[in-house]
């Protein structure tokens, strides 16, 4: 008698596969977090898996925070456009002006104020869920998290309140105004993705690969360079993420190991060029991976404190 059996990364894809069917079975109005990012590319291959030939029943939604690196947003755009997709984008920008969203005086990041755009976005369309792309392998907040994590009508999550997940049965039930974002990601690695990008052979932006890029150190890390502004006349997005004069700035060969935007996102000097080459280096590295993320790096407690006000 013949018998099969999954590897490894085949049962990690059919579960989320299983996760992906939930949410089109369970919810009116799902939509689907995609930055350009390796797990949002990763999503969107399991999407294409699960619901193919169809097209996928859902749109794309991305919040911006006007920081980005160009080359993940030209992916990004790419991407959906490839897949006939719809691709909802809002930004932060958009919500300072309108004043659904305030900086702090003296704040760069532009992280927190993502919160109120992707609530208002939600709001906006009527989503009940949102399928994102973290791992439990990330951080500690997100590895307090269920595959169907719920969210109240202010779109908070509260840790101490989960729904169980017993036997891998997920209860989507909502009242009006609550929502559900899904993880089918949850139990993979950093590793398991890089595996499945290239078992998939899964195009990712070239900034994962190794480039020459001006950066400078702040934080006990290489940060990169932000753009001039293209108008003079406005102020400068980036004021106070630029190097002063006792940041030097060095031409090096770095790439990055996770994408968050410009003034977050850390490099890591690294000859890797090749998807192969990245495994190698994830196997022996010493540091996690969204230890390279200076808006993680600010409070140990930074993501769950923004995951409960409704962050992804």
């Amino acid at each position: 008698m013949n018998s099969y059996h999954l590897d490894h990364l085949q049962y990690l894809e059919t579960e989320a596969i299983h996760i992906m069917r939930e949410v089109a079975a369970e919810f009116e109005r799902p939509a689907l977090l995609f930055s350009g990012g390796k797990d949002s590319i990763c999503l969107l291959r399991l999407a294409e898996k699960a619901f193919r030939p169809s097209e996928i029943p859902m749109p794309f939604l991305n919040v911006e925070t006007g920081h980005e690196f160009p080359e993940l947003i030209e992916f990004r755009d790419r991407r959906a456009k490839e897949l006939g997709a719809k691709l909802i984008v809002r930004t932060v920008d958009q919500a300072l002006a309108n004043g659904s969203a305030v900086q702090a005086p003296g704040e760069i990041s532009r992280n927190k104020l993502q919160i109120p755009v992707l609530l208002g976005a939600i709001e906006e369309f009527r989503f009940d869920c949102a399928i994102g792309g973290a791992r439990r392998d990330e951080e500690k907040a997100r590895a307090k998290e269920r595959f169907f994590s719920f969210r109240d009508a202010f779109g908070q999550w509260d840790p101490k309140n989960q729904r169980p997940e017993i036997w891998n049965l997920y209860n989507g039930r909502l009242n009006a105004g609550e929502n559900m974002r899904v993880f089918p990601l949850s139990n993979w690695t950093e590793m398991d993705v890089w595996e499945y990008i290239k078992a998939e052979k899964l195009e990712v932006p070239n900034i994962y690969f190794s480039h020459t890029r001006d950066c400078f150190r702040r934080g006990g890390q290489w940060l990169p360079v932000p753009p001039m502004p293209t108008d003079p006349a406005k102020a400068d997005p980036y004021a106070g993420a630029r190097p002063t004069a006792k940041e030097p700035v060095k031409s090096l060969v770095v790439r990055v190991r996770t994408i968050a935007d410009m003034i977050s996102t850390g490099m890591i000097e690294s000859p890797a060029n090749t998807v192969e080459d990245i495994i190698g280096e994830v196997s022996a590295a010493r540091v996690t991976e969204r230890g390279t993320r200076a808006d993680d790096k600010a409070s140990e407690a930074a993501m769950e404190d923004r995951k409960k006000a409704g962050y992804f």
